[in-house]
């Protein structure tokens, strides 16, 4: 999962701020059009989007729309349209902040961390009977907390971020082990399985953490 998805189709203006978000430490994607831009949220998934408005093919507020279909990913939406009921429509339809071009670069990296800022405040991962408590990488099914490793929470944290998202195996491992890792991809395999058992009603036929053959997993 990248850090910041920025959809825009002004590569100037897309290329300074991705330097300047690099610059800060946050792992950055560039895409100059809708399309584009969607299969890589459906694919990798973001934690924050930076989406322009006016955009070739598919219009930022139709991405928008897609995104808040399943996900409360924060997104930042950019544009030249200063009209009351562009920006109204913008926040209503799930933006979490609009900013008008031209923009002040400076305002808008405080804007971004203060998004993660607030969200790794008070960043709760639930779903059914599964909790993560971020803050004290804690896991609890039902109500029962689970015992796990720093790489099972990491690991049951990234396919929780990504639900309904198919994740190839290498992307996995990259993610929670570090592309230099001197351990092996099999390695996930064995930690699958771990959470399996803590998770799962029926392991041997899993509900949540969904096998996809010959590319990864997909929790569902």
């Amino acid at each position: 999962m990248v850090d910041i998805l920025i959809v825009e189709d002004n590569k100037e203006l897309s290329g300074v701020l991705a330097d300047f978000l690099r610059a800060e430490g946050y792992v950055v994607s560039v895409s100059e059009d809708g399309e584009k831009a969607l299969k890589i949220y459906e694919m990798y998934g973001a934690r924050l989007l930076i989406l322009d408005i006016m955009l070739p093919g598919i219009d930022g507020m139709r991405i928008l729309n897609k995104v808040r279909e399943n996900a409360n990913t924060p997104v930042i939406m950019v544009s030249a349209k200063i009209a009351k009921d562009d920006k109204l429509s913008a926040i209503v339809s799930g933006a979490d902040d609009y900013i008008e071009k031209p923009y002040d670069i400076d305002i808008l990296l405080a804007k971004i961390k203060g998004i993660f800022k607030r969200r790794l405040a008070t960043e709760e991962f639930t779903d059914g009977d599964i909790k993560l408590d971020i803050a004290h990488e804690k896991m609890f099914v039902g109500g029962v907390e689970k015992e796990c490793t720093l790489k099972e929470f990491e690991l049951m944290k990234l396919f929780m971020e990504n639900k309904g998202h198919t994740l190839l195996k290498q992307y996995i491992f990259d993610t929670v082990w570090g592309c230099d890792s001197e351990s092996e991809i099999q390695t996930l395999t064995v930690h699958v399985k771990y959470l399996r058992e803590k998770i799962e009603k029926d392991p041997s036929n899993p509900a949540k953490i969904i096998t996809v053959w010959g590319k990864g997993y997909r929790y569902e």
